[in-house]
C-alpha cells in the first residue's frame, strides 16, 4: 500500500462540509488502531474518497498516510468516483444527496455516456476501457433503498432551489426534511422557468451579435432569478417556523403562572428586557413607550378597535381574526392589506406600508400559541422588537422570552396583565419589577 506525505493530498473545493463529530471518532479509532481504512486519490493525489480521514490524520499531526492509487484519464471520471463513494455512505444530508445525484447525471451527460441497466462495470468510449462502474443514477439510488420518486424529487430539490437559498438551509433542520426541501424548490417555479427561457434567449441573442436583445434577456433574467430567490426564502422561512414551532414543548403551552401580582391601571412593568403597560393600548400613553423600528406587531381583534396606528409603528402587522370576522374587519380599517393566512382555524391578516411576498406552502400550525410562535419566527430575528396591544395569555410575551427577541405588551384589563406577568415570572424564575 503507497504511503503519501499528507502535505502533497490534494484537496478539491467542491468537497462535502466536515462533520467534527466524524473527525472526532475517527481520530479515536486511529491513534487506537491505526488507519484502517486508506484513503483514495488519483495518480495526481487528487483526494477522491476519505476527507475526514484525512482532516483526523491531519489533527493527529501524522506526516504521510496509505493511499489507494487509482489512475483515471479524465478528470470528470475521478470525480464520478467521488460521488459515488459519498453516495454509498448514510451520513448524507437530503439536500447533500440530492446535489450528489444531479451532478452524476450531468457528468454523465456531459461525457455522452448512457449507461443501461445491465451493463458491465467497464464501459467503452472511444475504443478506451474506462472506470469507474456506470450505472444509471436511479439504479444506485434503488440500491441505496431510495424509490425512483424520491430520487426524482431529489434531482427537482437540486435543480430548483437558488444556489443562495441552498448556503442558506445547509446546517438548518431544513436541510434534512425532503418534504420541507421540495416545498421550497417548488416555490418560484413559475420564475425559475421565466429565468431558464431567459438565459436561453440570452445566449441565442449573444451567439447572433444582437446586443441589444442581450442586454434585454439578461435584465430579464436577473429579475426572475431575483423573484425566485425571494420567494424561497419566504418559503424556507415559512418552513423553519413550522418547523420550530412544532418542536415546542406542550409544557411551554400550559406553563402554570405565579401568584397574581397586584396590578393597576397606568402602571409599567419592566420583565427582563421586556415592557408591560397596563391600561388602554390605543392611547398615547401606550405609543409613547414604543420604539420607532418593530419587526412585527401582533393582535387579537376586540369588540372595539383602535389600532391602525400599529402599521406606522412595526414593519408588518399580523392581525388574529375568526372566520366570519374577516371581511368586515378588513374593510373598515384603513390599514395597507397584504395577504391573508390561514393557520389551523384562525385567518391572520398581514398588513403593511412594504411590499411582501405570501407564503407559497401550505402551513400546518395549530392553536394561538404555535400561530404566535410562527409569525415571529417568520417576521423577526434575534433582538428585533415585538409589539402586542392585547395579553391575551401572554402568548406573545413568552414566545419573545423564549426566541431572544424584545416585547413590548400592554392590556387595559389588569387581571389579564397581571396573569401574564405571573406567566413570566414562572417561566424564567426571575421577578418582574414596577417602573411606574
Amino acid at each position: 500500500m503507497p504511503i503519501v506525505p499528507i502535505n502533497q493530498i490534494l484537496v478539491g473545493r467542491n468537497r462535502r462540509p466536515i462533520k467534527g463529530e466524524k473527525v472526532d471518532e475517527l481520530k479515536e479509532s486511529i491513534r487506537a488502531n491505526g488507519l484502517l481504512n486508506p484513503i483514495t486519490v488519483d495518480q495526481k493525489l487528487n483526494l477522491i474518497a476519505g476527507l475526514h480521514r484525512l482532516t483526523a490524520c491531519k489533527l493527529l499531526g501524522l506526516d504521510a498516510i496509505a493511499c489507494n492509487i487509482v489512475t483515471y484519464q479524465y478528470a470528470e471520471q475521478a470525480r464520478l468516483a467521488e460521488i459515488d463513494e459519498n453516495l454509498i455512505r448514510n451520513e448524507l444530508e437530503p439536500l447533500e444527496r440530492s446535489e450528489l445525484w444531479l451532478e452524476r447525471d450531468r457528468i454523465l451527460e456531459r461525457m455522452g455516456l448512457r449507461a443501461k441497466a445491465g451493463d458491465n462495470q467497464h464501459t467503452l468510449k472511444g475504443g478506451e476501457m474506462i472506470s469507474p462502474p456506470l450505472k444509471r443514477t436511479v439504479e444506485l439510488a434503488r440500491e441505496a433503498g431510495y424509490s425512483e420518486r424520491t430520487f426524482q424529487h431529489g434531482k427537482q430539490i437540486a435543480k430548483g432551489i437558488h444556489p443562495d437559498v441552498k448556503q442558506m438551509i445547509k446546517g438548518t433542520a431544513i436541510a434534512e426534511s425532503p418534504t420541507a426541501l421540495l416545498k421550497i424548490a417548488r416555490a418560484g417555479s413559475q420564475e425559475r422557468a421565466v429565468a431558464e427561457a431567459a438565459q436561453q434567449a440570452f445566449e441565442l441573442a449573444e451567439a447572433q451579435g444582437d446586443v441589444q436583445a442581450a442586454e434585454k434577456q439578461a435584465k430579464l433574467l436577473a429579475e426572475a432569478k431575483n423573484k425566485q430567490k425571494e420567494l424561497q426564502t419566504l418559503a424556507y422561512n415559512s418552513a423553519l417556523a413550522e418547523k420550530e414551532v412544532k418542536s415546542l414543548s406542550k409544557k411551554s403551552q400550559c406553563q402554570p403562572s405565579n401568584p397574581a401580582k397586584n396590578v393597576t391601571v397606568g402602571e409599567e412593568w419592566m420583565l427582563g428586557r421586556h415592557l408591560v403597560y397596563c391600561g388602554d393600548t390605543a392611547k398615547q400613553e401606550f405609543t409613547n413607550l414604543l420604539p420607532s423600528d418593530a419587526a412585527l406587531a401582533i393582535a387579537t381583534v376586540s369588540s372595539t378597535w383602535n389600532h391602525n396606528y400599529l402599521v406606522g409603528e412595526a414593519r408588518v402587522v399580523a392581525v388574529l381574526r375568526s372566520q366570519g370576522q374577516i371581511y368586515e374587519f378588513y374593510q373598515r380599517n384603513q390599514m395597507p392589506f397584504q395577504y391573508e393566512l390561514l393557520l389551523g382555524n384562525i385567518y391572520v391578516g398581514i398588513f403593511s406600508h412594504q411590499s411582501l411576498s405570501q407564503p407559497q406552502t401550505e402551513i400546518n400550525v395549530e392553536g394561538v400559541e404555535g400561530i404566535v410562535n410562527y409569525l415571529i419566527n417568520l417576521y423577526t430575528s434575534l433582538n428585533n422588537f415585538v409589539i402586542a396591544p392585547f395579553m391575551g395569555n401572554g402568548e406573545v410575551l413568552i414566545a419573545c422570552e423564549r426566541m431572544g427577541r424584545i416585547c413590548f405588551i400592554g392590556d387595559d384589563r389588569p387581571e389579564l396583565v397581571s396573569r401574564g406577568i405571573g406567566r413570566w415570572e414562572k417561566w424564567t424564575g426571575k421577578q418582574s419589577q414596577k417602573t411606574r
